[in-house]
């Protein structure tokens, strides 16, 4: 125990200065993190079930979705300004050595966007943002690029990005957030995926059922 005991002291000892777990700003930043893909799959849950946001929007489920479109992208927006400000609060350090200290980073940025913005380029304003939770289907699984590359080019292009920033930044604490980033994208698929198959299965059944008729 006595041994345990003097690791974790050492650990803590080694760690410490690349980390501020005092600072308000990280504590706001990992609530802001956790809660986006939350709150947007309890939302999009009960839209499915109960229609709240179409019913505010008269019946209209693409205004609907354009509206939580509009939400899910603030969120993020703001989410992002939250993760900036708590880098800038945490403690500096060289992460990579000489050019690659701007090389990296900037080339992870680019090929984290070019995912992003791809993938919306490729589902839609309604195929990103939750559309088939209200009623509106794709006619087919989306396969061209980046699709064809990763399976969830959004998620990953958005945790490469973080990354981007904290070595940009040179902020070691930046990585353990990124990895935190990973960790809350793989609980909210958990979810989001399993529901998503089970919206498109029952249209495949209602449509089978409606041929046999």
């Amino acid at each position: 125990m006595d041994a345990l005991l003097e690791q974790a002291d050492t650990l803590v000892a080694r760690y410490s200065p690349l980390i501020d777990i005092n600072k308000s700003s990280l504590a706001t930043c990992l609530l802001s993190i956790a809660f986006n893909p939350t709150a947007w799959n309890i939302v999009a849950r009960n839209e499915y079930r109960n229609k709240t946001i179409t019913r505010l929007f008269g019946g209209n489920a693409r205004n609907g979705c354009y509206f939580l479109a509009f939400m899910i992208f603030a969120a993020g927006m703001v989410r992002d300004n939250l993760y900036h400000l708590a880098l800038l609060d945490q403690p500096h350090s060289s992460i990579l050595p000489g050019p690659y200290a701007t090389y990296v980073p900037a080339a992870l940025f680019i090929v984290g966007q070019t995912l992003v913005v791809s993938s919306t380029w490729a589902l839609g304003i309604t195929g990103t943002f939750l559309g088939d939770y209200f009623g509106i289907l794709m006619n087919s699984r989306v396969e061209g690029f980046p699709f064809n590359v990763l399976r969830d080019p959004m998620y990953v292009g958005s945790t490469m990005c973080f990354a981007a920033g904290a070595l940009w930044y040179e902020r070691p604490a930046g990585l353990l957030i990124t990895l935190y980033v990973y960790i809350v994208y793989l609980i909210a698929l958990a979810f989001e995926g399993p529901f998503t198959d089970m919206i498109y299965s029952n249209r495949a059944k209602a449509q089978q059922k409606k041929k046999e008729t």
